[in-house]
């Protein structure tokens, strides 16, 4: 699910994948891929191996803190991606394995009712 950061409207719902799938994978799998090209999108750092999308620098493996301008940019990703807080239970749903074949249609009535109750 995808979440406009500084409207935080849900912009694009991609198709259930079983839970035990990693966010990079997903990110490809579901279609959510192709509903965001030529979008800047931001990301947790499970989306590692997506080049297309911007996630935080990672600690050195040596141990040794990062430089102050990969910290100041982690930052800055942490303020500018949109999380859901309160609003979790949207996610909950694209956990789920694709057990009924209208799950997808749940979500998208879930991201739907969450836009409309941001812009009521």
């Amino acid at each position: 699910m995808a979440v406009d950061a500084s409207t935080r409207l849900v912009i694009a719902v991609g198709d259930p994948q079983p839970g035990n799938r990693n966010d990079t994978i997903v990110y490809r799998t579901s279609g959510i891929d192709q509903k965001l090209a030529g979008r800047p999108v931001m990301a947790d750092g499970g989306h590692r191996g997506n080049p297309e999308v911007i996630i935080p620098y990672r600690k050195n493996r040596d141990g040794s803190p990062l430089p102050v301008w990969k910290q100041d940019l982690n930052a800055q990703h942490r303020t500018v991606r949109a999380h859901p807080g309160q609003d979790e239970d949207l996610e909950d749903p694209a956990r789920l394995p694709p057990r009924r074949p209208h799950i997808d249609h749940c979500r998208s009535g879930i991201a739907n009712l969450h836009n409309i109750a941001l812009t009521w």
